[in-house]
């Protein structure tokens, strides 16, 4: 009974490190059909845009952040709308800080005290919207870094397609944009970053490819037309989902628009994490994916190649059939890394970092089972129950 209990898990792990090899190809296609794609060249459109951001406390590299936006290679109206539940609130200073150093731009301060909903980013965000002055609408998080070109590409994407026989595309209704996250000298901060790089993103690449289009956003960048808001009845209607930035994109895109992804990549900083803050924030990601996309999240498991192969090998007795497969397996995992970490994000922590990636996706292995042993997450130091993608708050904190 051992020995058939052995040889049937030296099978399964042979099937799924073969999976994964697997995917490494096909995710390293989609980056390269990515890469093609952003090599055309931008349609002149420069809308008036209105940034909206959601502050609560002081988040690292923040007013790094605040004045990449300031520094915009864009010929276009911009005003930069900046939330605060209370203007006690820290980041409120680091608002007036920046209005001082940058007094050619439009920067208001605007508080936001109601709480609509469990989800207090959106419900500031919410509250922002009728400041908003012009016809597009642009989200990302205080701590999201951008280029100078950063409005130019994003705005770009929503610049009316010529029409072509067949039919015109359908109106870009959002625009969202990869990420890299920096991180700050912890071993789980560096860990998470290798992960957004090598993982987290190449899944993006991918899904954007084998649907032919994105069908959701993501947080680093979620711009958004006045029409399409409009549309989908305003951000009133995500104040309790967790995945606000999912959710929209699936809303825009079950609207009849198209979220479109832009060729600009923008950079977030990763806290300097503990064992327990990286873990309660890596659980949540995982326990969000699950709910939002549950058949996908199913499918990670063909994404974890390098630790099946691993796997395989102590379950054959380190066979020679194993080795092979865990070799090819550890080349494609770092090709993959190179591909998109280096080359589609330009991330320079991806090659120094390459040789934490056995222990990063041990760790995702873990997190991924995890991510079906319950519904509770941790987010902003309070503890929350997702279910149907809505927050509620559970009864340890309600009672507080």
């Amino acid at each position: 009974m051992p020995h058939a209990l052995a040889q049937s898990v030296e099978t399964l792990t042979t099937v799924l490190a073969a999976a994964g090899i697997g995917y490494f190809v096909a995710a390293m296609i989609s980056a390269k059909v990515f890469l093609a794609a952003r090599r055309c060249p931008l349609t002149a459109f420069a809308p008036g845009v209105s940034v909206l951001k959601s502050l609560k406390g002081l988040d690292p590299g923040m007013m790094d952040a605040f004045s990449s936006h300031c520094r915009q290679l864009y010929s276009g109206e911009v005003e930069l709308l900046f939330g605060v539940s209370s203007l006690a609130d820290p980041a409120a200073a680091a608002v007036k800080q920046l209005k001082a150093e940058f007094p050619e731009q439009t920067i208001r301060l605007i508080e936001c005290p109601q709480r609509l909903g469990t989800n207090g980013k959106v419900s500031t965000l919410a509250q922002l919207v009728p400041h908003a002055r012009h016809p597009f609408l642009l989200i990302n998080d205080s701590d999201i870094t951008v280029s100078p070109h950063y409005l130019e590409r994003v705005l770009a994407c929503f610049a009316p397609a010529p029409e072509k026989q067949g039919g015109a595309k359908r109106e870009v209704g959002l625009v969202t944009a990869l990420y890299r996250g920096r991180s700050h000298g912890t071993l789980p901060s560096r860990l998470e970053a290798l992960g957004i790089a090598t993982d987290f993103q190449p899944s993006v690449l991918l899904s954007k490819w084998i649907e032919k289009g994105l069908h959701y956003g993501l947080g680093s960048t979620l711009a958004i037309s006045r029409k399409a808001l409009d549309r989908i009845g305003g951000l009133e209607v995500l104040v309790d989902y967790l995945a606000d930035d999912y959710e929209l994109g699936a809303r825009v895109d079950g609207a009849g628009y198209r979220v479109a992804l832009t060729s600009e990549v923008v950079e977030t900083a990763i806290p300097a994490y503990g064992w327990h803050g990286f873990l309660d924030h890596q659980l949540r990601w995982a326990r969000t994916v699950r709910d939002a996309r549950p058949w996908g999240y199913v499918g990670l498991i063909f994404t974890q190649g390098l630790g099946w192969a691993l796997l395989n090998a102590l379950a054959s007795g380190v066979s020679p059939a194993s080795l092979w497969l865990l070799g090819l397996s550890f080349f494609l995992r770092l090709t993959l890394a190179m591909t998109v970490g280096a080359e589609v994000l330009a991330d320079h922590q991806v090659l120094p970092g390459l040789w934490l990636l056995p222990l990063r996706d041990l760790v995702a292995m873990g997190v991924w089972v995890a991510g079906f042993a319950g519904n509770t997450i941790v987010w902003r130091g309070e503890r929350f129950t997702l279910k149907g993608g809505k927050l509620e708050k559970t009864l340890l904190d309600s009672s507080r």
